[in-house]
Formats: structure tokens, sequence, C-alpha cells
């Protein structure tokens, strides 16, 4: 998928052509938007024989106006660009020899000799007595990977395997019982309806929106979306959880797509609530609340996944700023991203000058040496996404670096090039608490790593791109 304006110009891209037919390739040069570069992009098209297609982004919002800020960002990443591009095809190597050994299951995470651990994407959240299973909340995150493959190499059959993917994980559209229907299905069925334009992942999208929706608590002080269980039981009624901010994006395009203004205001009801409940006076954040039902009040902020209740879980803190950079993006509030910019600041804060925080900002003893990856890569795809909406130019782009930053690192020194490790993203963290995938890769870390790397090197590819810069004072 080469790019005119990074492969050398026109010539350049009919050579790299012409290789690649000689190895029975077909040619989608990746389209960087603007008339100029498209006019040659069509020019290459029309002069090579293995030319499949060339993307245009129908719809997407347009250059004028941003065009300094986006050339800006080209810059920045361009020292970076073929070692993302390397990893991006390093990744669709290892996606396609694992799809072909998974049968109906669907990666979780790896365990001690680098094999994926599996479960069957039917299997749903719920208690069993006083115990709570999430059930496979990361199934939609290997179709999200299937489709990212396809999207830079152009092969069919990546767009093959993640469309027989979503068969399986449609049935989950109907789970009444998590908010993690937020995580399956905006990273699956969203993207699926992007590439191909096929109704039914949009359909598909829709019911998981409307379950999500339905999963709203109103009280006297505002609404919040329960994280887990039924709502009928008062132990899932009345608790949620900071990860929910990272499931509101299906919300928001539900909104948009279907004109129904209730999904946007219950994702916005949600963000503000969780601002006055979850954020602490550092701005940190807590794992999980549990509400006054009746008043909205914090009954008490706790940890499943932190080190204690009140210690700073580096992936909740994540989740907080990739939740509110979206919720910013999609509502347009400057609060929301001036939140985002200052749970950012706490996150750089805490790291120290490292680029990969420990799983818990507070650990302690030889728990404090424990990296999260998967945190990393979240935090990354934020940063990335909170410069292109910046108001500021300037103070977009140091946010920007930031991410890019991060991103390279994670390719550098925390990407599984070799075989045995069957995942992408070495040392994430699944839950230390649990002694569960310590030091290992996630299925989630690696696909916000995926994310960042498309958002990049094919920007508007993989999801639609969503509003541009915000407006000072809106």
């Amino acid at each position: 998928m080469p790019d005119v304006k990074w492969i050398g110009g026109l010539l350049a891209l009919q050579k790299a052509a012409v290789l690649a037919d000689v190895m029975g390739v077909m040619c989608s040069p990746h389209n960087a938007s603007g008339p100029v570069a498209t006019a040659a992009s069509v020019q290459g098209c029309a002069t090579t024989a293995n030319s499949l297609m060339l993307e245009y982004a129908f719809g997407a919002p347009s250059n004028q106006g941003r065009g300094k800020r986006m050339n800006d960002f080209n810059e920045l990443a361009a020292p970076h660009m073929d070692r993302f591009c390397n990893v991006l095809h390093r990744i669709a190597e290892k996606t396609a020899d694992d799809e072909l050994t998974l049968g109906v299951e669907f990666p979780q995470l790896t365990k001690a000799d680098g094999s994926w651990r599996r479960m069957p994407a039917s299997l749903s959240a719920g208690y069993s007595g006083d115990t709570w299973s999430h059930g496979n909340w990361f199934c939609g995150f290997w179709v999200g990977v299937l489709l990212a493959s396809h999207l830079h190499t152009a092969r069919q059959d990546f767009l093959t395997w993640a469309c027989e993917r979503m068969r399986l994980v449609a049935q989950r559209a109907e789970d009444p019982n998590t908010h993690d229907i937020g995580f399956i299905f905006y990273s699956s069925a969203i993207p699926c309806f992007h590439v191909t334009g096929d109704p039914q992942y949009a359909d598909m999208a829709m019911q998981a929106a409307d379950r999500l929706r339905s999963r709203v608590v109103n009280t006297r002080s505002g609404s919040y979306l329960a994280s887990w269980g039924p709502l009928d039981d008062p132990r899932a009624r009345c608790s949620s959880a900071i990860d929910t901010m990272a499931n509101l994006s299906l919300l928001y395009w539900a909104s948009t797509h279907s004109g129904d203004g209730s999904y946007a205001l219950i994702a916005d009801a949600h963000a503000a609530m969780t601002a006055r409940a979850f954020i602490r006076h550092d701005n940190s954040t807590y794992h999980a609340v549990e509400y006054d039902t009746v008043e909205g009040t914090r009954v008490r902020g706790y940890t499943y996944q932190g080190a204690y209740d009140e210690s700073c879980w580096s992936r909740g803190q994540g989740w907080a700023i990739y939740g509110y950079v979206a919720s910013a993006r999609e509502t347009g509030k400057v609060e929301y991203l001036q939140l985002a910019e200052r749970l950012a600041e706490y996150y750089l804060r805490r790291l120290d000058g490292r680029l990969v925080p420990p799983w818990d900002f507070d650990a302690t003893g030889k728990d404090a040496a424990i990296k999260d990856t998967a945190a990393a890569a979240i935090v990354s795809a934020a940063l990335l996404e909170l410069g292109r909406i910046h108001p500021d130019a300037e103070t977009g782009k140091i946010w920007y670096a930031r991410g890019l930053d991060m991103l390279a690192e994670l390719c550098t020194e925390d990407f599984a090039y070799e075989d045995e490790h069957r995942g992408l993203l070495k040392h994430s963290c699944y839950s230390k608490p649990h002694n569960d995938g310590v030091d290992a890769a996630t299925m989630f870390g690696d696909y916000y790593f995926a994310e960042a790397l498309c958002g990049i090197v094919m920007p508007g590819r993989c999801q639609p791109i969503g509003p541009a810069a915000l407006q000072a004072g809106s």
C-alpha cells in the first residue's frame, strides 16, 4: 500500500507496483487526500497493470483549513513511517498464521510459552454466585486487527476472515449484562461497515448500542451507565467502572448513524457524572465507583485491578484519557478536552520520563517493575487523537508528538517480532491482583496498538474520521 508522497513520487510508485506484480501482489495506493496527491495516485493506478483500488474517504471532513496541521503531523511521523509500516506488515503475517489455527475461538492473552489462551465469542458476562465473570469481551478486537491487516496488505483473505468472524461475534449484540458490548462492536462491526458498506454490520452495531443505552441509571444528580450485570441485581445497578468511558464511542457513532440523539445524550450524561465521581483532586482516577442509585452520590471508590482502592491503576487512567478525548471530539465540549489534558498530564508526570507505565503507578516493591504496554498503547492512540482535535495547533503538535514517541517505543522495545510469541505487544498486564496475564500480550492491548498505527499510516481507513479540531471556546 504505497503512498505517493512518502515513496518518492509517481515514478517510484510505478516501480513499486511493477515489483509487486512480479510477486503476484496487487497494488492499492494509500491516498494522502490532498488534491495533488490524489491526482498522482489516480495516474499511478491508471498506468499500472496490477492496480486493485485507490482509497478515497467519501464524506470525510475537508482538508481545507487544516492542511498545515496535517503537514505538521506528517513531518513528525515521517522518521517513524518505515518502522510503523514494517510492524503493520509483521502484524499481518502473525495474524494470518494465527487465524488458521483458532477454529471458532478468539485470542485473549498469551500464556507463559507465548501461545494464545482462547475463548469462544459466545461466553457472555454474568454472575456465578458472588463471582463475576466478564466473559469474552475481546472478540471484537481480533476482527479489528484482521481488518487492519486487510487494509494494509490489500489481501482479500483478511476481509473474508473478518466477515466470517462477525458471524460468531453477532450473537453478543443482544448481551444484556455488560458495558463491554461497546468494546466488542466498536472495534468490529463499525469498521466492518466502514470498510465494506454492508448495512448488516451497521444494524449489528445499532443492536449493540441499544443494549448499551439500556444500561443507563437515572438519579437525582445525573445519569450513568452501569458496567456489569443485570440491572435488576442491586450489585450491578450501583456499579460503574472507568473502562465504560472507552465504550462510549459506540453510542456516539449510533447517534450519528441513526440521527437519534438519545445515544449521544446518554454518553454525554455518563461522561459528566464520571467526571464528578471518578476523578480525584490530583486528576488520578478510581477504577470503579459504587453509587447511591437514588441520589447519584458516590458511596465509595474502589478497584478490582489496581494495587489498592486509592491507587492509580495506569490502564484505568488510560481508559479515562481515551474516553474524554472521544467525548470532546463528539460533543465539541472544550471542558472534556481540558479534562483529558489534565488526566494525560497526571499520567505523564507519573511516568517520570518513561514511555511505558507500570501496571499501577502506586505499586511497590517488585510489583512496581511490572509494566503494562496495553496501557501505553491506549494512551498513545488517545494522545494522537487529542493532537488532531486540539483547538490550538501548536499544543496539538505537542500532544501528537507525545503519542508518537510512545508508539515508537512500543514498536522498538516491546513488539513481539519473534514467531514463538504469538501476541503483538509483550509486557502487558491483564490483572495483577488476580495474577492473570501478568507480563503477557493481551488482545485489547494489541488492538489499540494496531489502531494507533493505522491512525498514522492510513488515517480514516479503519474507522470513520471524526470531526476536525474543536473550536476554542466551544
